[in-house]
């Protein structure tokens, strides 16, 4: 495959480039195989499973590593965390790999990947699923359909568990449920001083408000444990329209974002720029068999390129989704925080997606997108379970998370295209603002969609300085500092 060719250029180079650091690194690698369990193992260039261990779905998130662990208990996760403590050797922790900021879960130094954490243990009795943090969202959904249950998880194929949901997680179920941080019942949490912990409202109420949605400042989860609902079959897909069709699609997106109150129907708009012109990729999803009449009629009404739009099982609903069609490129998100879709603020989407795709495709532009996610207003205090967590900050005012997600082929571009998606989005949000949304103004953006350079106080708001508390209790020595990740 090209992608393992490019994976070994890179890695050639990188061995060279840095030989006093990797032997120091390397050192640190065989003790920690000297430490750990039988039922764990270390891994180093040159084998397979080591390739498999470093890849993310997008490249530029790929860094090599001196070795990769794969722990296959949490107690060994404790003793790889001692050693990197004791000897102040950089990390990272993947779980899925999905992330598309560079070093957030990569690095040169000691990279750990959950890969053995494959757990998805469903208990009846309490409606709740344990599931391991080395897992995707796909591998959750098959393995719990048998049961007639699922959870509230990541909308596309190929989403890690792991950073989803310890970045918030907004689901195709969250109209009715929340967040996915609002189902969570308890993290087996490895702290940064090895010690294994079952965090749970009752158990320490300030360390799980922290897990939700604090990210990896807290330690290593292995394990979450999520309530469970009831899930049959569902309705929607994948519809795609050409340029000639946008006006009407534009009218129609508007139209569901403001009218549409059913809680078990959702959708995501994107409009892409692909082979040198604009488009539009539509989800669909109703939470049953077959949608009302009226809701996605007009969705439906429009001439499309292609459909693929049916009553199927969830897992069959996730799988219809494009995301990984830009797989194995180099990538960044970015993201705004809107309130609501007017006509004039779609109109800008479509104007950014086709003026950034025309000038970067110059560059080795290879795919723009911004993806329109509407959600009812009532989100963030919709859960009867839900309490107070690090992200958002306030749960007064359902925020919509605009997600901007560019694409390309070669390293020399990445600040060619990292500059434009803030350009991008900086001009998305003034045109809210603009457009009446003054409540935006200093609002939280979604953590799992923010680039690399956002500050904290932009993710937690007035929670930061809790937060800080909670990290200074729990990581004394700032262990987590060692692995990359927005850092409290």
């Amino acid at each position: 495959m090209i992608w393992i060719t490019l994976l070994w250029a890179t890695l050639l180079t990188a061995v060279v480039s840095r030989p006093e650091e990797r032997r120091g690194n390397l050192a640190v690698c065989e003790t920690i195989s000297r430490a750990i369990s039988s039922t764990s193992d270390v891994y180093y260039p040159g084998e397979l499973t080591y390739l498999r261990d470093i890849y993310h779905w997008a490249i530029s998130s790929t860094q090599y590593s001196a070795c990769t662990v794969e722990p296959g208990t949490a107690e060994d996760v404790g003793i790889i965390l001692r050693i990197l403590s004791s000897t102040q050797t950089p990390f990272a922790v993947k779980g899925g790999g999905h992330a598309s900021n560079p070093g957030f879960s990569s690095t040169t130094g000691v990279h750990i990947s959950m890969y053995l954490f494959s757990e998805v243990t469903y208990d009846p009795a309490s409606e709740t699923v344990v599931i391991g943090s080395g897992l995707i969202w796909d591998d959750v959904y098959e393995s719990l359909a048998p049961h007639g249950v699922n959870v509230v998880g990541g909308r596309v194929t190929g989403v890690g568990v792991a950073g989803f949901i310890l970045g918030g997680g907004f689901s195709w179920l969250t109209n009715q449920y929340g967040l996915t941080i609002d189902t969570v019942v308890a993290y087996e949490l490895v702290k940064p001083n090895g010690e294994i912990a079952t965090v749970t409202a009752n158990s320490d109420a300030d360390l799980f408000f922290a897990l939700k949605g604090g990210l990896n400042n807290f330690g290593i989860v292995t394990r979450f444990t999520l309530r469970t609902f009831p899930q049959g079959q569902v309705w929607g897909g994948l519809i795609t329209y050409t340029q000639d069709h946008l006006s009407e699609v534009n009218a129609v997106a508007v139209k569901f974002a403001n009218d549409v109150t059913d809680p078990k129907a959702a959708i995501i708009t994107t409009y892409n720029f692909l082979l040198g012109q604009p488009g539009v990729s539509q989800l669909l999803f109703y939470d049953g068999p077959t949608p009302p009449d009226g809701i996605f009629d007009d969705f439906l009404a429009i001439p499309h390129f292609s459909m693929d739009v049916k009553t199927r099982d969830f897992v069959s609903l996730v799988l219809a989704s494009p995301s990984n069609a830009t797989a194995n490129l180099r990538g960044v998100f970015n993201t705004v925080s809107l309130l609501r879709y007017s006509d004039t603020l779609i109109d800008a989407i479509v104007n950014e997606t086709t003026f950034w795709g025309a000038r970067l495709g110059f560059d080795s532009g290879l795919f723009i997108s911004y993806d329109v996610e509407p959600f009812r207003p009532n989100i963030f205090s919709v859960s009867d379970t839900r309490t107070d967590s690090a992200y958002p900050p306030s749960r007064s005012v359902g925020l919509l998370p605009l997600n901007l997600y560019y694409a390309w082929a070669f390293e020399i571009s990445d600040d060619t295209f990292q500059d434009a998606i803030r350009q991008s989005a900086a001009h998305l949000y003034n045109v809210a603002v603009g457009q009446g949304q003054s409540d935006i103004v200093g609002a939280v953006v979604y953590p799992n969609y923010a680039i690399f350079d956002t500050p904290v106080e932009s993710l937690y708001g007035s929670n930061v300085a809790r937060m800080k508390q909670i990290k200074a209790s729990v990581d004394p020595d700032n262990v987590m500092a060692l692995a990359g990740g927005f850092k409290i």
